[in-house]
């Protein structure tokens, strides 16, 4: 069985749900992905730094830092921080608010990136796109590059197609028909 194979079936496993729920956008679905559930396990790391930072590599994106609106892309760009230090080709990571804290710095990227950073925007679940549109908007106020998106889980619903639509390229590790298929 293959890494992705692996993770495909620990997202099916762990964190996909059937039942009536409401999502981060409103809308309502019969199919809800926790991917926090995945991204914060030991296993579930293991596998996805590794693979995100394959498909980074793949896409030519070579990024100075990772990250995304905090939380769900937290642990993600984490992992793939640690996967590009053990390969020896080290990429940062970095949070974004979803607000400028009040006090202290009052920053709203946290963590080592650097004004001007080439930047891959990481996102747990993609939906309509709007976390990660949040997050270039907050980046580009801070004069990053985006060199592209990755995504854990597309669920396949428009979100990928509004984030490419405004001008940056998308790739997911897994979509939600994927999830579904292995789901018992």
């Amino acid at each position: 069985m293959s890494d992705l194979d692996r993770l495909l079936t620990l997202l099916a496993t762990r964190s996909a749900r059937r039942g009536q729920f409401t999502l981060a956008s409103g809308a309502q679905s019969n199919l809800y992905i926790d991917a926090r559930v995945t991204t914060m396990s030991p296993d579930g790391l293991a596998l996805i730094g590794p693979l995100a930072l394959q498909t980074i590599q793949q896409h030519g994106w070579a990024p100075d830092s990772v990250g995304g609106l905090t939380l769900g892309a937290d642990p993600i760009a984490y992992a793939i921080a640690y996967a590009s230090a053990v390969a020896g080709n080290p990429i940062r990571a970095f949070t974004v608010r979803k607000e400028a804290k009040a006090h202290g710095t009052g920053r709203r990227i946290e963590g080592p990136f650097t004004d001007g950073d080439r930047v891959v925007i990481i996102e747990d679940v993609i939906t309509t796109g709007g976390s990660a549109l949040k997050a270039i908007e907050a980046l580009t106020a801070a004069n990053a590059t985006i060199v592209g998106v990755l995504a854990l889980v597309d669920r396949e619903e428009g979100g990928g197609d509004a984030i490419e639509g405004a001008g940056y390229p998308v790739v997911a590790l897994a979509t939600a028909s994927q999830i579904v298929s292995r789901m018992a």
